[in-house]
């Protein structure tokens, strides 16, 4: 059984209930299921078959969710591109994945070989053919392959995270434990779904939930959603939790029907976590996913959040901390269901991606006396001044809790005494670019770190690099 079969399946009683809503545009789960195996039925005549692999670029939309049931439903496997992606990231996207098809919104890729996809009920698509440069082992058509999520890895030497039809329903399964998602739950879904769809948009249609796409802006289409519909579920990143919180225009009493708020994508700065709480009267809920794992920590249930600890990974999870130092402080190690089941090339399967079933997530963390973990940064972006260790995010959340400074990035300048020195890049707030008052900001951070924490430089700057799902791009000199 497929991952759509599966949907099918577990939705059968609830043929009449609104699945995705967007804007004016509802589909129920029966038209859902209708839509999704007539277009399969076209994506065949094209000649996509089982295992092909077919990248996908298109906004988030109801047809995103149709298009990738439609291709999961005819075992082929998708390759998520992001319509932000320049031509040349897609091309070497396109290169890396070996992806015999690519289906896209018009202009969103140029190739000569384009051509219309005409698919009943969804706006215009193409899809562009292209052949196969290389022989797969025979493990890839062994693990019944589902998704590539193009992805650097650890190491960075390993591009691609393969998962299966069997590891998707084992990681939904963990979520919707940890998420508590039935058919009586409306979603505010807000993410790119080209970066966040396997663990949520997968799960939120097996339980039977109903999902609102909120478009930009995000402010309008929230409360549009929630005059139509009484959001129970907020899925979204710290950023528009944010916007949420200073907006005018939302209120406590927007969000008086949600009961889970979900901040993900990126962790969580406690300014932005103690402001919405002070505004809308709850808790944001912190998820820590990984491509690789699946979404481990839901610090549902417990003010967690308040002393940056995440708490104690689902049921089907364990957590270890590799070679902890003095403070308790190592690298975390993962194990549980739904682990991914290759890095695509250079092709590597779970036992070789794997050391006796621990991923190495390349994140530092402690845990304390009652399992609960508490993520302290990246392993590479860790900064050595004078053989102490500086964590950068450490850092950032310290300034970023400045009135004047909107965020930073922290980053180690090499120097030949200390070994690296702690810097940061600031980005002001409106009105502040010209006058912030740097010395300020130093006492600001001597106040809240050890000294040899606190930046020894600080460079106002317009604004941080970021990656098209949000992370920071960091600056490290290695000197």
């Amino acid at each position: 059984m497929n991952i759509f079969q599966l949907i099918k399946k577990e939705t059968a009683l609830l043929a009449d209930k609104i699945a995705v809503v967007e804007g004016e545009k509802t589909i129920s789960y029966g038209q859902l299921v209708a839509q999704v195996e007539h277009a399969a039925r076209t994506l065949k005549s094209k000649g996509i078959q089982r295992f092909h692999r077919v990248g996908f670029i298109c906004p988030n939309s109801i047809d995103y969710i149709l298009v990738s049931l439609a291709v999961l439903s005819l075992d082929a496997v998708i390759v998520p591109l992001s319509p932000e992606h320049t031509q040349e990231e897609i091309e070497d996207v396109v290169h890396q994945m070996d992806t015999e098809f690519v289906i896209t919104t018009p202009g969103a890729y140029q190739a000569r070989n384009s051509e219309p996809l005409e698919l009943d009920g969804l706006h215009r698509l193409d899809i562009i053919r292209h052949e196969s440069q290389r022989q797969l082992p025979q493990e890839y058509y062994d693990i019944n392959p589902a998704f590539i999520r193009f992805s650097s890895g650890t190491t960075g030497d390993s591009k691609g995270v393969a998962l299966s039809h069997e590891s998707i329903m084992e990681r939904t399964d963990l979520a919707g434990e940890g998420m508590r998602i039935t058919s009586a739950d409306n979603i505010g879904w807000i993410l790119s779904m080209s970066f966040h769809f396997v663990v949520t948009i997968l799960l939120f249609l097996r339980r039977g939930a109903t999902i609102a796409i909120l478009n930009h802006p995000f402010e309008e289409s929230l409360i549009a959603a929630m005059q139509k519909m009484k959001l129970t579920v907020l899925y979204a990143s710290p950023f528009h939790y944010d916007v949420f919180t200073k907006s005018a225009v939302i209120t406590r009493e927007s969000f008086g029907s949600v009961r889970l708020a979900i901040s993900t994508a990126i962790k969580l700065p406690q300014e932005i976590y103690h402001g919405f709480k002070e505004k809308f009267g709850f808790k944001l809920t912190e998820a820590y996913g990984i491509i690789e794992v699946g979404l481990p920590f839901i610090a549902a249930g417990e003010d967690y959040l308040d002393d940056a600890t995440l708490g104690p990974p689902l049921p089907g999870y364990q957590v270890a901390i590799h070679q902890p130092d003095e403070s308790g402080v190592g690298e975390i190690l993962l194990k549980g269901k739904g682990m991914l089941d290759a890095y695509f090339h250079p092709w590597r399967g779970r036992r070789q991606a794997l050391t006796d079933g621990w991923f190495n997530t390349g994140d530092l963390g402690r845990l304390d006396d009652t399992g609960a973990l508490t993520i302290v940064g990246r392993k590479k972006n860790v900064i050595n001044f004078a053989g102490m260790k500086v964590f950068p995010e450490e850092v950032e959340s310290v300034i970023n809790q400045h009135p004047q400074v909107v965020e930073s990035m922290v980053y180690g300048e090499p120097h030949g005494r200390f070994g690296h020195l702690p810097v940061a890049w600031v980005v002001a707030r409106d009105g502040h670019g010209d006058k912030l008052d740097v010395e300020d900001l130093r006492a600001h951070c001597y106040r809240r770190l050890a000294r040899y924490k606190a930046p020894k430089s600080f460079e106002v700057v317009s604004d941080i690099p970021k990656t098209k799902s949000g992370k920071i791009i960091r600056r490290w000199n290695h000197g």
